[in-house]
């Protein structure tokens, strides 16, 4: 057998045995996941992760899924919390405490602080009788599996369970509270998932940079209308300000012969494709594509059609928005 193939058996090996420890903690979820959530559900103040070694790297995954997801957490170095750092929990916090064996020393000052202070504390640890356990107020056990290691020492199995765990707790946290992908975005402006999220309020030109015009207004100024705003088109508005036509490139090249004689309303292509300045960045980035065309006027939700803004693609563009 070569190296290559070695290492592919390996690599199957491990993500299969940790694959079968999740389905064995899905399977023996309880009455403890469900208190930890009515618990999470009723906090006042913060959640609290915090966790030794592997265990704490996965406890700061956690604390961010939280604040990501609407549950405001963060997490808190047990050694650190030993020195200063307990007075960063308060009686209206409640402390999710992640230990594999459940007797990691390092706990000890943050588990007495909690229960000094009447804290609520969810522990969550592989022996149901270990000291982290029978201290909390709520238990969550994980089953007792091999590690993928194939020695039993290295952390594999036991830490993507406690993540996934983590991701459970969030996840019915976040559906329970009915948490939206607008909301999630509100946490995460930044990036490429900023981007798809971005709405199209978010991007559009709004204001005096609107290129508009009245369906009255002589060809004359609309050309210079359409040169000083730098879209290559204007919108054409009625008495209302509501959105009645377009003037583009291609209107200009059909009524070529005696252009400068005509008003804005003579030359418009009528009815106008629009978009709600609610609507995702990315769908409008999509009609433009499909249509073939650079800008996309913003009018409001209601009938009335007045124009909120105008989206050029390289608004999108510039925003990452693909």
């Amino acid at each position: 057998m070569s190296d290559a193939d070695k290492f592919l058996d390996t690599g199957r090996r491990v993500i299969t045995e940790e694959a079968a420890a999740l389905q064995q903690l899905a399977d023996g979820l309880g009455d403890g996941f469900a208190s930890a959530i009515d618990l999470l559900l009723n906090v006042k103040g913060r959640v609290i992760v915090s966790g030794m070694g592997k265990s704490g790297h996965i406890a700061r995954k956690i604390a961010a899924t939280f604040a990501s997801t609407g549950t405001p957490a963060h997490f808190v170095h047990p050694a650190e919390a030993s020195h200063g750092d307990l007075g960063m929990m308060t009686s209206g916090d409640v402390v999710l405490v992640l230990s594999n064996s459940g007797e990691t020393p390092e706990l000890v000052d943050l588990v007495t602080y909690t229960r000094r202070f009447g804290i609520p504390m969810i522990g969550v640890a592989s022996r149901a009788n270990s000291t982290l356990l029978q201290r909390a107020d709520v238990s969550i056990v994980l089953p007792q599996v091999g590690e993928a290691c194939g020695y039993g020492v290295v952390p594999t199995s036991s830490t993507t369970m406690t993540l996934a765990l983590g991701d459970a707790l969030a996840v019915a946290l976040m559906e329970y509270h009915q948490f939206t992908p607008e909301n999630f975005r509100e946490f995460h402006p930044g990036g490429k998932l900023g981007a798809q999220l971005a709405k199209v309020a978010d991007l559009m030109h709004d204001g005096d940079t609107i290129p508009v015009v009245s369906t009255d207004t002589p060809m004359t100024e609309t050309l210079l209308t359409i040169s000083q705003k730098g879209f290559g088109v204007v919108g054409v508005v009625d008495a209302n300000q509501s959105l009645v036509g377009i003037v583009t490139d291609g209107d200009l090249r059909r009524h070529m012969d005696g252009l400068l004689t005509h008003s804005a309303g003579e030359v418009m292509t009528q009815n106008p494709t629009t978009v709600s300045s609610q609507m995702l960045a990315a769908e409008a980035l999509a009609i433009m594509n499909n249509r073939k065309i650079t800008c996309l006027f913003a009018t409001d939700s209601n009938d009335s059609g007045k124009v909120l803004g105008i989206l050029h693609i390289h608004d999108c563009l510039r925003a990452g928005v693909v």
